[in-house]
C-alpha cells in the first residue's frame, strides 16, 4: 500500500516505541531543498540554535519516550549532497535526540544490507522508501506482512557497523 504525503505523516506519528531508518543513497533529490542546497553552495552555514519542524517533532517524540534514529550507510569520498545533508539536517537532528549513525563501507563489501531505503516501526512494521536512480523520491510503500526478521537483521547489521554522526561527521 503507497502513503501519500498526508497519509504518511499520520502513520509515521503513530509509532509506539521506536523509529529506525536505513539510508543508502548517497544523493536525494528533494525539490523542497533546492533553496537550501543553494544557500549551502553559496557558503552559508545554519546557525547552531535554529530549531526546525523536523526537530520540533524529534522532542516530541524523545519526550513521549519513543526513541528514532537512522544509520546511513556511505563511500568516500562523501557526495555534496551528503555534505549537505550532514551540515545541515543532521547535526540538528543529532543535538533534537536523533539517533544517527554512519555506516561508512568505503573499500569494504556490502556486509549484507538491502538495496533500498526503509523505515523499521516497533518490530513490526516497514516502509520501504521509493526513489529513481537519481534519488528523487517516487513513493513509500507500507509493506504488507513484512518479513520482520530480515528487516531486524537488516538493523542490526547496520548499527553493528556504525559509528554516531558526531564521531564520523565534524564539519
Amino acid at each position: 500500500m503507497l502513503l501519500e504525503t498526508d497519509e504518511w505523516q499520520r502513520f509515521f506519528d503513530t509509532f509506539k516505541r521506536y523509529a529506525w531508518r536505513l539510508e543508502i543513497h548517497p544523493v536525494y533529490t528533494m525539490p523542497q531543498e533546492e533553496e537550501n542546497l543553494r544557500r549551502y553552495r553559496s557558503g552559508e552555514r545554519l546557525p547552531d540554535d535554529i530549531e526546525t519542524p523536523w526537530m520540533k517533532r524529534v522532542r516530541g517524540f524523545i519526550s513521549s519516550g519513543r526513541s528514532i534514529g537512522r544509520v546511513h550507510v556511505v563511500t568516500q569520498p562523501l557526495s555534496e549532497y551528503l555534505r549537505f545533508e550532514f551540515d545541515w539536517y543532521y547535526r540538528h537532528s543529532v543535538r533534537a535526540g536523533e539517533d544517527i549513525r554512519i555506516l561508512d563501507l568505503t573499500g569494504k563489501p556490502n556486509p549484507g544490507l538491502p538495496d533500498h531505503d526503509f523505515y523499521l516501526f516497533d518490530d513490526k512494521q516497514v516502509v520501504r522508501m521509493l526513489y529513481r536512480p537519481d534519488g528523487t523520491q517516487i513513493g513509500r510503500e507500507l509493506v504488507e506482512n513484512p518479513p520482520i526478521e530480515d528487516y531486524l537483521r537488516y538493523r542490526d547489521i547496520a548499527l553493528e557497523g556504525a559509528v554516531p554522526f558526531r564521531e564520523f561527521w565534524q564539519g
